[in-house]
């Protein structure tokens, strides 16, 4: 596959990679929250924060109160893996995904 079939399928690519850098993103975010405090001022940890807020809080409308944060970040890891690969369904579905070749 190479730069040509990723711009022949641009439009799965793009949100895929989109989805996939966030996933990534909230799991270093749940990984570094165990020895970063909510608080850091560090600048490494408010980009994990920054990137990653908009996710959290769709995640906590539908998560319980009850959970703590890491579970609601955790939580967020799923839920976009998994519209990843309702996504890629989609796209099957359609008949519009990338074709192995």
């Amino acid at each position: 596959m190479g730069t040509s079939a990723f711009w022949s399928y641009w439009y799965y690519h793009l949100p895929n990679f989109v989805l996939a850098a966030l996933m990534y993103t909230l799991l270093g975010r749940a990984l570094l929250g165990l020895i970063a405090q909510p608080e850091d001022s560090n600048y490494i940890w408010r980009a994990f924060c920054r990137l990653t807020d908009p996710v959290v809080k769709v995640v906590a409308l539908v998560t319980p109160k009850a959970a703590a944060e890491v579970v609601v970040w955790l939580f967020g890891v799923v839920w976009l893996f998994w519209l990843r690969v309702l996504l890629l369904y989609g796209f099957v579905v359609a008949g519009l995904a990338p074709k192995m070749s």
